[in-house]
């Protein structure tokens, strides 16, 4: 009986991975939506709490599959990350800069009206901060999207991203002070985990190009050198207590500016990106429960509101002085809402640092599980009605 039950287990999560990637490939032919949005509700459906398909509890074997997902992606997205062109237009940081203001002071309002307390509300309107790369990389790569809303939305998001894991790690590390009274711990948990983060993938990113100099590999060798590269350093920031996020993105940027030019071959990473990124968002969904999905249905949706007005309200508005008409700035702050892969996993990595926010947060668990679902769709429309989709 034990080893029937430990073999079901173990199937358990192959079959769900082929499940989703079977009802991926039908809805995308069929309807034409985001593969990544399908695999959610799959994730989503046969999850533990749901129907009790997949094991209960946190997977650690799952949870650092998905980051190494989140890692190649955020690599790719620091890759294509133009410093000379933020620099040529410093309008962008300024609108990013507005816009991640603008969201927290909304969603804070919003928050301590619907309810929460401060800590929760601060807590949320950091994460409601960022647009998550992984979704808006792996629907540009589904649409083969080019063009200007597909480049600011980029540029944009990873800006973004910084900007929130900052502020979440400074409200991290304030947390772990007021539980503690441990000053030490609490810088720690902060500043010295953003320095060492940005450090040690800024180290990758001038270590491997040196590498693959010396050893004179072709350029469409390199897939295998900077994934695995990828592997290395997601699992040792893991260990370390480390921010993987910063480090990956600060690694693809390294790996730009040290001019170590990447072929078309690499996009995406190829079979190994898509395979990894069925993990990372059949797994995110798996996390989800269906009761705080409902419980924070009200609130959720108000802050979903909340965050889009901030986002679509900025972007427009300063779409003129940043180089973009009016039209192409709303379709970049409609192409913002995605956030799931990005919260879902901060929040997984601080559980496993012994610091349980997520069953707390109901609200942000009734919005992850909405923009997972709906966030791929209004990417993809806005490259759609931006003309700026080439899909075979």
């Amino acid at each position: 009986m034990m080893d029937a039950l430990s073999l079901s287990q173990d199937l358990a999560w192959p079959l769900a991975l082929l499940v989703a990637w079977l009802a991926g490939e039908f809805f995308n032919q069929a309807l034409r939506l985001p593969r990544i949005s399908v695999y959610a509700v799959v994730g989503f459906v046969l999850a533990y709490s749901q129907t009790r398909f997949l094991p209960p509890g946190s997977s650690h074997s799952m949870l650092l599959l998905s980051n190494i997902a989140f890692g190649l992606i955020l690599f790719e997205c620091g890759y294509r990350f133009n410093l000379r062109w933020l620099k040529a237009n410093p309008w962008m940081l300024v609108t990013s800069l507005v816009e991640s203001a603008l969201t927290f002071v909304l969603v804070f309002a919003v928050g301590l009206n619907g309810g929460l307390t401060e800590a929760t509300a601060m807590l949320i309107e950091a994460l409601a901060m960022a647009t998550s790369p992984a979704t808006v990389m792996r629907v540009i790569h589904e649409v083969r999207g080019a063009g200007q809303v597909s480049e600011r939305l980029l540029h944009l998001s990873a800006l973004n991203c910084v900007l929130a894991v900052f502020v979440y790690k400074v409200l991290l590390g304030v947390h772990i002070f007021q539980v503690s009274g441990n000053w030490l711990d609490a810088v720690y948990g902060s500043l010295i985990v953003l320095g060492a983060s940005v450090l040690l993938g800024g180290a990758m990113g001038v270590l491997m190009p040196a590498v693959l100099r010396q050893l004179r590999r072709q350029q469409g060798h390199t897939t295998m050198a900077f994934g695995l590269a990828v592997v290395l350093l997601v699992t040792l920031t893991l260990a370390l207590k480390l921010s993987p996020i910063l480090a990956s993105l600060t690694f693809g940027l390294v790996a730009r500016e040290r001019r170590w030019v990447m072929d078309s071959a690499q996009r995406g990473f190829g079979a190994l990106g898509d395979l990894l990124a069925l993990v990372l968002f059949v797994y995110i969904a798996s996390t989800l429960q269906w009761n705080q999905v409902v419980q924070g249905l009200g609130l959720g949706l108000a802050l979903i509101l909340a965050r889009q007005v901030a986002k679509v309200l900025t972007l427009t508005a300063f779409a003129f002085p940043s180089g973009l008409n009016w039209r192409k700035g709303f379709m970049v702050g409609m192409a913002s809402a995605p956030i799931s892969a990005f919260a879902i996993l901060a929040l997984e990595q601080s559980r496993h640092l012994g610091i349980a926010f997520v069953d707390q947060l109901a609200p942000l668990t009734m919005m992850a599980f909405t923009l997972e679902v709906l966030g791929p769709l209004m990417v993809r429309l806005a490259l759609q009605w931006s003309h700026e989709t080439h899909e075979v």
